[in-house]
């Protein structure tokens, strides 16, 4: 049975879910949803390539970071959260190798079976030394711990709350089926507490009608951090912008995107559970989470700023092999270029019982503009 005959038993046209439960369905259903189910998701044979993907300098510029880091913190760790083909993991340790600097362990924590498997592959094949630094985990740590905490491209996967600002009234938006039998949404006058308090007075002088969205699932996963954390520093990176972007009065569809076999669309109900859905990241509400939380907000910058400083031009002009450098060169323009990811995706750190300047920030820190 597909994800989407399974909705059409559970729906009818007067029966149906809200837009966040519809997502982590077709997101997160064990076995067949798009991050559950066995299908290539990244790369050339896949939906969309992230930054890892690209060059293993992104790796590298992370781990110059970490370093900074680990090196205060006793007994230091690293957890990576949705760790995608394991290249992230295999760029990070590689350097901290070299930098001398490496963890007592390298945690990943991977909801997909699919991606567990591939990243075992690829440690064993690129670092086999380093297999047993390694940990592959299915819920959060029982314990806390020092180190790093780094999530790419995760809070973009979270299911959102989509809705409708009108003149009136905030409506939700829900999924049921047609006379037809097909998807469709609708929004409805907005009965979830939680969202009406959150937007108040967030949304500010907006035209209507405006279609927007948000991630209430934010603040519990970062106070979950919070916790986690003795001491040390949580790294997120993703494609976003500041509150005061995000709900501009142009942007009134909102941020959600669909990718299916490198082509990107505002679909969602096609090809359920064959494709991956996102929502851009209000960093504000990171910032503010991370506040509410207890942690300090470090920094915030775009991920060309972050490169920079924490040394991609020097990674790239060590290279001497002439072919390898080319394509080291092409990979980092995609990286830091404002057209293409240096400017879009962000860089937000949190720090707990640390008290320095961040490396890669110091280049252009951003905080202001939260």
């Amino acid at each position: 049975m597909s994800l989407l005959q399974k909705l059409q038993q559970q729906l009818t046209p007067k029966k149906d879910i809200p837009f966040v439960e519809f997502m982590q369905l077709a997101l997160y259903e064990p076995y067949l949803g798009y991050y559950s189910a066995g299908l290539t998701k990244i790369g050339s044979q896949g939906d969309f390539i992230t930054a890892p993907e690209l060059s293993p300098l992104f790796g590298y510029t992370l781990a110059n970071q970490c370093q900074q880091v680990l090196s205060l913190v006793n007994k230091p760790n690293i957890l990576e959260f949705g760790a995608g083909t394991g290249t992230l993991c295999v760029a990070i340790l590689e350097h901290l190798e070299q930098l001398n600097c490496l963890p007592e362990h390298y945690f990943i924590l991977e909801l997909s079976a699919h991606l567990r498997h591939c990243q075992k592959e690829l440690v064993q094949e690129k670092i086999p030394h380093l297999v047993d630094k390694v940990q592959w985990l299915e819920q959060w740590p029982s314990s806390p711990f020092n180190g790093v905490i780094v999530a790419n491209e995760v809070l973009d996967a979270m299911p959102i709350h989509r809705f409708k600002y009108t003149e009136n009234t905030l409506l939700e938006s829900y999924i049921s089926l047609d006379s037809q039998g097909e998807l469709i949404e609708q929004f409805k006058p907005c009965s979830n507490e939680r969202l009406l308090a959150y937007l108040k007075d967030k949304l500010g002088d907006l035209p209507t009608p405006y279609i927007s969205e948000t991630n209430l699932f934010i603040d519990d996963w970062i106070q979950q951090l919070y916790q986690l954390l003795e001491q040390g520093l949580v790294l997120l990176i993703d494609y976003g912008f500041p509150r005061h972007e995000y709900y501009h009065p142009d942007r009134d569809q909102g941020t959600l995107m669909c990718h299916y076999q490198h082509r990107a669309h505002t679909n969602p109900l096609i090809h359920v559970g064959e494709q991956d859905i996102t929502a851009h990241v209000d960093f504000t509400h990171v910032a503010e989470a991370g506040q509410n939380a207890g942690f300090h907000v470090a920094g915030y910058t775009n991920q060309a700023s972050f490169l920079l400083a924490n040394g991609l031009l020097h990674l790239v002009n060590n290279i001497e092999d002439e072919r390898a450098s080319f394509h080291a060169k092409q990979a980092a323009k995609q990286l830091i270029q404002s057209t293409e990811m240096g400017e879009l995706f962000k860089v937000i750190a949190l720090t707990k019982n640390i008290e320095i300047p961040l490396n890669g920030f110091l280049l252009n820190d951003k905080r202001v503009s939260l």
